[in-house]
């Protein structure tokens, strides 16, 4: 985000002040819960926190490529009747800050301290807190975890690549790996963002199970492509850069992972296939739940079932 952007610094105490009335109208229903919380001098993080009037714990929710935080708002809307629920938008996508790749490098490894300082700064109860994350928010929040296993009293996680099993992956996410396949694949991905925006969360499903997204987050989403001279599909690739180096030290450190963890994935994910959830967790000896007739995006596509699984996590 550039410097010249009203910045509110939100505490811990505080609830964030709502941040341009025209991109941001449809979530200022929940409690007028937008507003931006600086994590360093290079980061300055656009979030929703939405409270509880008795709140029995915290729900964080991590969102994936090419979303922003908007994708949370009606599931925060509803688990905000038992629960106080976060979500930001990671370095990179919707508001938040995009700092040149040589100050801040997108790795999975970079986004897993972004969420501790996100923790920290918004003063979040570990012990009653509940991670939800999808796609590049999932590895992050399990690299965290391996040094700190208090870091939630649960974790769920899906629809990602937790493990480096490329045949497992869609064919241009391969590409995103290495070069010389990365740098051409990025650029076709910045060509074709339209379509990717339109379409990214159709791909794989029947013409009766697509759906269409909310007019606000599509909006928000197209709007936040582009900001300070970066796309969503430059951090995308610059995580991928560091990805596969991130993959193998979580495969090698498995076993110092203690926090508590759930797998979700959707049956119809042509993005990241099932296979790869169901053997990350038969290796950390996790329950894992196919999703039948759901995609790459569970959230979006029954977000009812999104809100019973976050329920049932805290009981």
């Amino acid at each position: 985000m550039s410097k010249d952007k009203t910045v509110i610094a939100a505490s811990a105490a505080a609830t964030p002040a709502s941040h341009s009335s025209e991109a941001f109208a449809s979530t200022q229903a929940a409690q007028g819960a937008v507003g931006f919380i600086e994590i360093d001098e290079d980061l300055t993080l656009r979030r929703m926190a939405v409270r509880a009037r008795a709140p029995k714990g915290t729900v964080l929710l991590l969102h994936g490529f090419p979303e922003t935080l908007t994708v949370w708002k009606n599931i925060a809307t509803t688990l905000a009747r038992d629960y106080d629920v976060h979500a930001f938008d990671w370095p990179g996508y919707g508001q938040s800050s995009r700092p040149a790749s040589e100050r801040f490098s997108y790795a999975p490894m970079a986004y897993a301290q972004v969420l501790k300082a996100y923790i920290e700064r918004a003063g979040i109860d570990r012990s009653k807190l509940v991670i939800y994350a999808t796609d590049i928010g999932a590895l992050p929040v399990l690299l965290l975890a391996l040094d700190e296993p208090s870091i939630a009293r649960q974790i769920i996680v899906g629809d990602f690549a937790p493990l480096d099993r490329p045949h497992y992956m869609w064919e241009n996410l391969q590409n995103l790996k290495a070069e010389p396949t990365a740098s051409p694949t990025r650029a076709y991905m910045n060509k074709t963002s339209d379509e990717i925006l339109q379409n990214v969360h159709r791909r794989g499903l029947s013409p009766a199970e697509q759906f269409d997204l909310p007019a606000d987050v599509q909006q928000d989403m197209t709007r936040s492509w582009s900001l300070d001279g970066m796309t969503s599909a430059d951090a995308f690739a610059h995580y991928y850069a560091n990805f596969t180096g991130d993959q193998h030290y979580l495969e090698a450190n498995l076993s110092r992972l203690k926090t508590p963890v759930k797998v979700i994935w959707g049956e119809k994910d042509i993005y990241i296939a099932r296979e790869m959830g169901i053997e990350f967790a038969g290796k950390i000896g996790a329950r894992v739940d196919i999703l039948s007739g759901i995609g790459h995006f569970p959230h979006l596509q029954n977000s009812k079932q999104t809100v019973e699984d976050i329920h049932t996590s805290f009981r």
